[in-house]
């Protein structure tokens, strides 16, 4: 059988043309560039089929493969011998569990077909059948190794049921490189907790967790795309090590590493966006409800080249090789880095939260989520505190991070800010002692202080002096309210009451206060 191996169905064509028009054997040989050898073996198998040049129109390679290579049965008969055919659609689904390859799948054939094809030319046929399948299944995906993940590039339109505006929502979509199964949501957002939100209800969907995650190089998840080294977002990355799963973004213009999630985003949108275009959804809960009954006719139906289903493949192939989930599911987490103030305090969203005093000026890790905020310095957490919101008092204080008497930081102390303001003026001062006594402990209006003082550093003093007496008799105590003063000029416009005495305020403790 040397011919078979070496020869194609066109080189065979050509030899038959050429002989055919009186060519030598020689001639052939260097025209077609094969071993006499093989030009002899070729001519002698299409006088034993009975073929002659020109063949036959309707005659494919196929059939004239079959006639050449077949074998002589039942007497002088030429005849085709059939071999047995495996099931290439069930070898195809057995080559993507973990393991698996062609040489084991060809043992297990032989025994079973002692007569059957020989390993080159099995392996020849279960790639030609790969071949003629979609892009995203002709790719070799391994059970419970890879989930791509990505958005849509299409959008779902939710109205709202009191004005009918419509906003467009975003297209999660997931697909399971070795069984194709596909999930998909819609979300508000391509931002980050959007992002990992998706894929928290995702491993919940499919009851465990692949080897790796390959998204695109989308912002949320990809800080930076890079062919060696790409950096992975760092919130992105919690949520990955938490379920211990790997990123592996697809390279940057390689469209052949993500073909499988585009493919099953173009088959998603097909069924999402052209099965519900009728349909009118008045929240994200409500079209979500919908995508999932789509999803589950998409992923229930019998794929016309393997004879399963998606959901057939994901729980006899998928869900076996997927690692278990944590006992906890993530919670979203957004990472910044602060800077300590000098009230030891850091800010985050208009709310301050303390960490030891020793930590003042220094920059620590802030973990945000609904509930807490998790504060770290040099990767250990240095405070936790409740998250806090709304009318909320603005300091979340621990007593154990307040300092002894401010040794650390003596020299900013209520006395030097009142020193400061006296250095002004006495209604001045006055402001200062109030906004230092409206907190419960003085170094929390040192932020208030500083932004006054601030303010005033442009003003002449007799204006300073002016605008701290208004802001007195009005109780506006914060530098937002002293800046929207002097915006607006409403010391000038509506003077404070004379005679009024800075001591009687009602937010003044006293000079006693601070001793």
């Amino acid at each position: 059988m040397p011919a078979r191996r070496m020869l194609t169905m066109r080189h065979l064509r050509r030899i038959m043309r050429l002989h055919h028009e009186g060519a030598s054997a020689r001639e052939i040989v260097r025209a077609v560039g094969v071993a006499r050898s093989t030009v002899q073996d070729a001519l002698k198998r299409a006088a034993a089929a009975k073929l002659s040049w020109p063949l036959p129109d309707d005659l494919t390679d196929e059939v004239l493969e079959a006639r050449l290579f077949a074998r002589f049965g039942g007497g002088a008969r030429f005849g085709v011998r059939k071999r047995p055919e495996p099931d290439w659609g069930q070898l195809v689904r057995e080559l993507r569990r973990p393991a698996v390859t062609m040489v084991i799948l060809w043992d297990e054939y032989r025994q079973t077909c002692p007569d059957g094809y020989g390993y080159s030319r099995f392996c020849e046929l279960l790639r030609a059948f790969q071949q003629r399948l979609s892009p995203v299944m002709r790719q070799h995906h391994v059970a419970g190794d890879k989930l791509f993940v990505d958005y849509s590039g299409k959008r779902l339109g939710i109205s709202d049921p009191a004005t009918g505006e419509i906003r467009m929502a975003e297209i999660f979509v997931a697909v399971l490189g070795a069984s194709n199964y596909t999930f998909a949501e819609v979300t508000w957002s391509q931002t980050l907790p959007d992002w990992i939100g998706s894929h928290v209800r995702l491993f919940r969907h499919i009851g465990g967790v692949p080897r790796l995650l390959v998204p695109d190089n989308l912002k949320s998840g990809v800080n930076k795309a890079s062919f060696y080294d790409p950096e992975i977002n760092r919130s992105y990355g919690r949520m990955a090590a938490h379920y211990d799963v790997g990123v592996l973004p697809t390279r940057p213009r390689k469209p052949r590493d993500k073909a499988s999630v585009e493919a099953g985003v173009r088959f998603a949108q097909s069924y999402i966006i052209g099965r519900l275009r009728n349909q009118i959804f008045f929240s994200l809960d409500e079209a979500n409800a919908a995508i999932a009954e789509v999803m589950t006719w998409m992923n229930t139906r019998p794929m016309r080249k393997l004879g399963v289903s998606r959901t057939d493949l994901l729980e006899s192939l998928e869900r076996p090789a997927l690692r278990a989930l944590p006992s906890a599911e993530y919670e979203y987490a957004e990472w910044r880095l602060v800077r300590t103030g000098l009230d030891y305090h850091v800010e985050i969203e208009s709310f301050y939260y303390s960490v030891p005093h020793a930590l003042i000026r220094e920059q620590v890790d802030a973990r945000i989520t609904t509930r807490t905020i998790e504060l770290f310095h040099r990767g250990k957490r240095v405070a936790a505190h409740q998250r806090r919101y709304g009318s909320a008092t603005r300091h979340g204080t621990h007593t154990e991070h307040m300092p002894r008497a401010h040794r650390h930081y003596a020299e900013w102390s209520p006395e030097r800010f009142c020193r400061w303001g006296a250095d002004i003026g006495p209604d001045t001062e006055g402001l200062i002692i109030a906004i230092l006594s409206r907190r419960p402990h003085p170094e929390q209006g040192f932020r208030t202080c500083l932004g006054v003082l601030r303010l005033y550093k442009t003003l002449a003093s007799s204006r300073a002096e002016s605008v701290s007496a208004y802001a007195l008799a009005t109780g506006a105590l914060n530098s937002k309210s002293v800046a929207s003063i002097i915006a607006h000029n409403l010391d000038l416009a509506a003077p404070a009451q004379e005679g009024g005495s800075v001591d009687s305020h009602a937010n003044v403790r006293g000079a006693r206060y601070f001793h």
